[in-house]
């Protein structure tokens, strides 16, 4: 795989994950004295990376997740008791924070450093898995000859999708760009993203990229999840990407009674949030479409993040109900202390 290929890919890496640099370091053939990794992609922000660092398993904190084959999250950096070993000069000494993983085909490692203490979470981890993920199958794509024309343009649009979030505020505004970015760059006809009730068995509507179902000034339709494709998914919770021959039936989306286009490409993917499928995000096309893996790797990330997005949504509302119910019971007190207080008086 071209490093300019490496280079665009840390650069979204960083980007994502406001991070000072990223590196990706792949494993030498065994030899006698072990399995040693150079660097092979580097991304940052200075000028100080080693374009010559090799990692031998065991030293250093890359080394650890060399040899353990374990991620590794290091929020406060301390130099005193590791090193990184891919700097050159005093440049590691202002790090402050580091993260790290192995390419699930165990021949390499991603890390992510910051000059920030605390700059990485958990999510974030999960986040760099899924560009590890992503980069293991690119080197797969490109050692059987095929393009990675496309997976620059995959990587441009999930950088843009990362920003949407610093530029949409309000959530209906969000989704409209999210479904009319995933659909432009996967050239699909048609998206929408659908809320799963669970408590009801139904799953409702909340956006799509042309007015398909949701008519003009009414409310948002809701389906059982016992009828079409978007249902299946919210019923086991997993994704489906179908590329049917003759297409799929008119009602497979949303069931029997809604008729849609015959869509020959469909792809629905669950939204899990506190492991539960909260949501799917489906997107179709009319005329065939090629599945390829990295079309399937594109829309997954893109949906990860909008799980992302909606279990902090989750959380902010939770956080805000148990604020308002302390707010509540501290005025019942309240009141409670001063009629208590009056009725001492009398």
């Amino acid at each position: 795989m071209p490093r300019n290929v490496y280079t665009h890919t840390l650069g979204t890496l960083c980007s994502v994950l406001d991070a000072y640099s990223a590196v990706l370091f792949l494993a030498d053939p065994p030899s006698r004295n072990g399995t040693r990794y150079h660097l092979a992609g580097k991304f940052s922000l200075g000028d100080y990376i080693d374009p010559a660092a090799v990692i031998e398993p065991g030293k250093g904190l890359v080394g650890w997740i060399a040899k353990n084959s374990a991620p590794l999250l290091v929020p406060n950096f301390d130099q005193r008791k590791n090193h990184l070993g891919y700097y050159k000069e005093n440049e590691e000494l202002r790090i402050k924070a580091f993260m790290g993983c192995s390419l699930p085909d165990g021949k390499g490692i991603l890390c992510v450093d910051s000059k920030r203490q605390y700059s990485f979470s958990d999510k974030d981890q999960k986040l760099l898995h899924l560009f590890a993920q992503l980069i293991e199958e690119q080197s797969a794509s490109h050692g059987r000859g095929e393009t990675l024309h496309t997976v620059g343009e995959y990587y441009g649009a999930l950088k843009e999708i990362y920003t949407l979030r610093r530029r949409h505020s309000r959530w209906p505004d969000f989704l409209r760009e999210f479904l009319h970015l995933l659909i432009t760059t996967t050239g699909c006809d048609y998206g929408v993203f659908c809320y799963n009730d669970i408590a009801a068995g139904e799953y409702v509507l909340e956006g799509e990229t042309s007015p398909l179902v949701w008519k003009p000034r009414a409310l948002a339709p809701a389906f059982s999840v016992n009828s079409g494709a978007i249902g299946w998914v919210c019923r086991n919770g997993e994704a489906l990407f179908s590329n049917a021959p003759g297409g799929m039936p008119e009602s497979s989306l949303f069931g029997k009674g809604v008729t849609t286009p015959q869509f020959h490409t469909v792809m629905a993917l669950p939204l899990l949030v506190q492991r539960k499928t909260r949501g799917v995000l489906c997107l179709a096309k009319e005329a065939p479409l090629p599945v390829t893996e990295e079309v399937q790797d594109f829309v997954r990330m893109a949906s990860e993040h909008l799980a992302l997005f909606l279990e902090n949504l989750y959380i902010k509302c939770r956080l805000r109900d148990v604020s308002a119910a302390a707010a509540e019971m501290r005025l019942q007190k309240e009141r409670k202390d001063a009629e208590c207080n009056a009725g001492s008086d009398a």
